[in-house]
């Protein structure tokens, strides 16, 4: 999956002279809480709902309330931005954009082609797009988990068990264990009660449980 299948587009951008007070209420009416700054058509820097919360006068301040409201209506994005941001561009791997997210400790990468904002990617999409439906969170159905699946034939018999009792497989996930180097796999089938594939499974010496979704 490349980053352009679960990027938001098109991208709401402001400028460096943008008032801050102007940024957060644009947030607030488009319900997002990041804004790439653009100039002369190039990022120039992002800016983020923790930044304005931040950039916020203090309550312990002495400054009086006219004093806080005339400066703070003077400030600008380019102020408070993070210039330079690290960006992906559309043909990005997701996983490769997730691991320089992660890597680089940024909640959103902006979307470059051509030297042009086209998107931007949010840890949100990731865990909306991505996470939810590999795992089949929010889905109906049941999820069985078969620990130790370490080896092609266990998961091969799990899905002889889900092919034997009729069950269609919504989706799967194959997943590191917390237990050592141990990995488990995760079966999302349509039927409200997952309890008689989780018996067949141990009848095939697998160890399966029935997760709640």
């Amino acid at each position: 999956m490349r980053v352009k299948h679960i990027m938001t587009s098109p991208v709401v951008t402001v400028s460096g002279d943008t008032p801050v007070l102007e940024a957060a209420n644009l947030m607030k009416e488009r319900r997002i809480e990041r804004l790439p700054v653009v100039e002369g058509g190039r990022l120039v820097g992002i800016v983020t709902k923790d930044r304005v919360l931040r950039a916020s006068p203090s309550a312990a301040t002495s400054l009086s309330l006219h004093e806080i409201h005339y400066l703070f209506a003077k400030l600008t994005v380019r102020e408070i931005m993070e210039a330079d941001p690290w960006t992906v561009t559309p043909d990005t791997t997701v996983e490769n954009a997730v691991r320089l997210a992660q890597e680089k400790k940024v909640g959103c990468l902006p979307v470059m082609d051509a030297g042009k904002v086209v998107g931007i990617l949010t840890t949100n999409d990731f865990f909306y797009l991505v996470l939810n439906p590999l795992l089949g969170i929010g889905e109906e159905g049941s999820r069985v988990i078969v620990h130790h699946a370490s080896t092609p034939a266990k998961m091969v018999a799990a899905l002889e068990c889900v092919d034997r009792l009729g069950h269609q497989v919504l989706n799967a996930a194959y997943l590191p264990s917390r237990r050592g180097d141990q990995r488990d796999f995760l079966i999302h089938i349509e039927a409200e009660s997952a309890a008689r594939l989780v018996e067949c499974m141990l009848e095939r010496g697998l160890e399966a449980e029935e997760r709640q979704r």
